[in-house]
This record gives structure tokens, sequence and C-alpha cells, in this order.
């Protein structure tokens, strides 16, 4: 009775690394052009992640990851590396009910550098809207 729920969790935790690497090279794209340029990516076609729908659907086939975004906050220096995962991987269900849910890594970029500091968040940008469950998330989030 115990130790089953744990191993499904542990099933799910082992699939979110699908978008953890995911995550990981966006942010050594975003850290590449802060480090070339001095500022934050207004969205992710400036560092070449897909924006269009239909680029989006042709880069992302799996049955986990939805897409990842890139978005900023100017007035905080953040930029954010979103990762929107289908709800599916841990209802047991299929991706085309459709629902999704998000955890990022937010960059906060020092003053005066093109340094960023790097965290592991649930939900999607400041709102942290649709958070996957901790429980759910990489150890590195967590």
């Amino acid at each position: 009775a115990i130790a089953l729920p744990a191993y499904q969790d542990y099933i799910v935790r082992s699939k979110m690394s699908e978008a953890m690497v995911a995550l990981a090279a966006a942010k050594t794209t975003v850290s590449e052009y802060v480090a070339s340029t001095g500022n934050l990516p207004v969205d992710g076609a400036a560092v070449g992640i897909p924006t269009v729908a239909a680029d989006i659907a042709a880069a992302y086939t799996g049955d986990i990851l939805n897409k990842v975004a890139v978005g900023a906050d100017a007035a905080t220096d953040t930029v954010y590396v979103i990762a929107t995962v289908y709800d599916s991987v841990w209802e047991g269900g299929t991706k085309s009910a459709g629902a999704v849910s998000n955890f990022q890594l937010a960059g906060v970029k020092a003053a005066n550098s093109a340094d960023l500091t790097w965290t592991c968040e649930s939900g999607a940008s400041a709102a942290k809207v649709d958070p996957v469950e901790t429980k759910y998330l990489p150890a590195s989030c967590r």
C-alpha cells in the first residue's frame, strides 16, 4: 500500500527528466544570448526556440513535453524558461486530453553584469500559473 504510490511518483519524476533536459538546453541558449548581447531575450524567437504553433508541434512530439517558452520581466531583470508538460504524465491519460502544467527556470540578471543566477520553480512566470505539483518535479527543483 505504501510502495506502489511511491513507485508511481518515482516513475513520473523520471519522465519529467525529459522536460528538465529541454529546459537545460534552453537555459544554455538564453545564457549565451545574455552574455553576448547584455540584454534579456523578449521571447523564444530571439534565442531560436519555436514560438509559432506549427513549429512548436513539430519540435515537441513526445507524450510528456508540450512546449518550452521564454519570457522576460524587465522590471526585475528576470528571464523565464518555461516547460509546459501534459498532465497525462501523472494522471495516466493521454496527451490528447490537452490539460497542461508548468515549471520553469528563472534567471535573475546581476546588476551591471551579464551573469544570470538560475532557480527552478513550479508554475509559469511570476504568477506561477498552472504549477506542476512539487512531488513530481525533478530533484533539482524541489
